[in-house]
């Protein structure tokens, strides 16, 4: 099955969260973990990858926390998986050319790579603005939902 590993989904859940912030506001660790139910620790580690792969800055001391590095418009959704998983792959042979010998021969291999190709497409057309916008707006949609539907 491919999905993604939780370290993916807190990823993209605290970049959420940056990006519905106003450009340049620091925003501390422990907020994000706690809106977002992501664990404290876990979500520092994470931070530590997307501050490798440039997506965020981080503040130390008082008033520290983390940033985004630059606009979330700029910012894709397959930046954020791959700055959490690495690169995007659905199949060894589509990681390294020649680490399969029938990747010449192999219809399956096209298909892999087809596959592969149509879902990161996908994912960098989604910038963190455009998502969290769309999160923000769903979630309005749903408190202004009634909590109990009655029928009849």
């Amino acid at each position: 099955m491919l999905q993604l590993t939780m370290a993916g989904e807190y990823t993209v859940r605290a970049m959420l969260h940056l990006a519905s912030k106003p450009r340049g506001t620091v925003v501390q660790i422990y907020d994000i973990a706690q809106q977002w139910g992501i664990p404290e620790n876990f979500l520092r580690k994470i931070v530590q990858l997307l501050t490798k792969s440039n997506l965020v800055l981080s503040h130390r001391g008082v008033g520290g926390g983390i940033e985004l590095a630059k606009s979330a418009e700029e910012i894709t959704l397959l930046d954020v998986i791959e700055a959490a998983e690495g690169k995007l792959a659905l199949n060894k042979c589509l990681i390294t050319p020649g680490v399969c010998f029938r990747e010449s021969w192999c219809a399956v291999h096209l298909v892999w790579h087809e596959v592969q190709e149509k879902m990161k497409e996908i994912l960098r057309s989604r910038s963190m603005a455009d998502l969290a916008k769309q999160t923000l707006r769903r979630q309005k949609q749903v408190r202004d939902c009634p909590l109990h539907i009655t029928y009849g």
